[in-house]
């Protein structure tokens, strides 16, 4: 009788898994497909025609990230089919901060064991975050690994290319004067998620529970996905007056609006021109949190900032809600530097 030789199944690893995987996730990546896109999935690599997308003399702007800890509430709520939003979110509203369009974008996933019906929802999650920002999603990776993670674990990481014409980048033009526009967050977003659990573990509520600042459960209401900022903010980088803009993440207002304003200049925000949204009034409430606190770690209502001309601050409000987008007129670029608050948010 011959011995059974060890197979890669007997270790842990299905590539038959696998390769259903891509079958079935073709029909959502296919829905993301776009000007420029040359290829299918299943290839070595993913092919991508510049020109063909209209670009003349273009400049290339990349980004990754990932969703952080916000991960460990979608595992453990099971909840998984927007977490790809988030990932997507994440990369592609920083790269509109430097005036590009996102053009394509592959993803990576790993986990211990490949369960299909969990990896299908969770990568449907990233086309639909494609989709939603005129975003091809043109490859990636499905591995696999056990031994590396926890039973019923899983990592997700992004990575979005966008182009802009030679010139067009972004930020430049920032005076004093400039008007900061405010755009409305969806909650959370994808940042601060190590501290909201632990808020929740002081709280001492399940993720299955009524939200106290919601009628879902607190699992769901923490999971709304990233708000992606994309189109409406090349329509206002398209119809002109826009000098800078930041995506408002892990830091906050008073760590991220710095970093697209010139040495020597500052910003000044008036803190009653938006309400604190329910979500953040929970936890500020429920950690005693201080306002500086609550600044420099989570979005606190707003989720991106521009800096535009004041003399076209009307129009491009305009613009923006027609959109889609709800829109706060935070206060001005000033001399100076830094970030600096009158009035109060909580």
């Amino acid at each position: 009788m011959t011995k059974k030789g060890l197979t890669y199944a007997d270790a842990g690893v299905d590539i038959d898994a696998g390769n259903t995987l891509v079958e079935r996730i073709k029909p959502a990546a296919k829905r993301t497909s776009r000007s420029g896109v040359m290829s299918g999935l299943g290839g070595f690599g993913a092919l991508f025609d510049l020109k063909g997308a209209g670009y003349k003399d273009p400049i290339l702007v990349a980004a990754t990230d990932g969703v952080g800890t916000k991960l460990r509430i979608a595992i453990d709520t099971g909840n998984v089919d927007t977490i790809g939003i988030d990932l997507v979110a994440m990369c592609v509203n920083d790269l509109v901060c430097q005036g590009a369009e996102p053009l394509f974008f592959l993803d990576y996933f790993a986990t211990s064991k490949l369960e299909l019906d969990e990896a299908t929802r969770i990568i449907n999650g990233i086309a639909k975050g494609c989709e939603l920002s005129g975003c091809a999603l043109i490859g990636g990776e499905t591995a696999e690994m056990p031994g590396m993670y926890h039973k019923g674990d899983f990592d997700l990481a992004g990575f979005a290319v966008g182009a802009m014409e030679r010139g067009q980048d972004m930020p430049q033009g920032v005076v004093a004067g400039d008007v900061l526009l405010g755009l409305a967050s969806d909650g959370v977003h994808s940042n601060g998620y190590s501290l909201v659990r632990r808020i929740v573990e002081v709280s001492g509520l399940a993720w299955s529970d009524q939200a106290p600042f919601s009628d879902e459960t607190l699992g769901a209401a923490l999971l709304a996905p990233t708000r992606l900022y994309v189109k409406s903010a090349l329509a206002a980088v398209n119809a002109g007056g826009v000098h800078a803009l930041a995506h408002i993440t892990g830091g906050g207002l008073t760590e991220n609006l710095p970093r697209v304003l010139p040495e020597g200049l500052g910003a000044q925000i008036d803190l009653t021109a938006w309400e604190l949204p329910p979500v953040f009034k929970w936890l500020v409430a429920t950690a005693e949190m201080e306002q500086a606190e609550l600044l420099k770690t989570f979005n606190a209502g707003v989720g991106m900032v521009l800096a535009v001309s004041a003399d076209q601050a009307g129009a491009l409000t305009a613009i923006l809600q027609g959109a889609g987008e709800t829109v706060y007129t935070l206060g001005t670029v000033v001399a100076g530097e830094g970030v600096s608050y009158t009035g109060a948010l909580v």
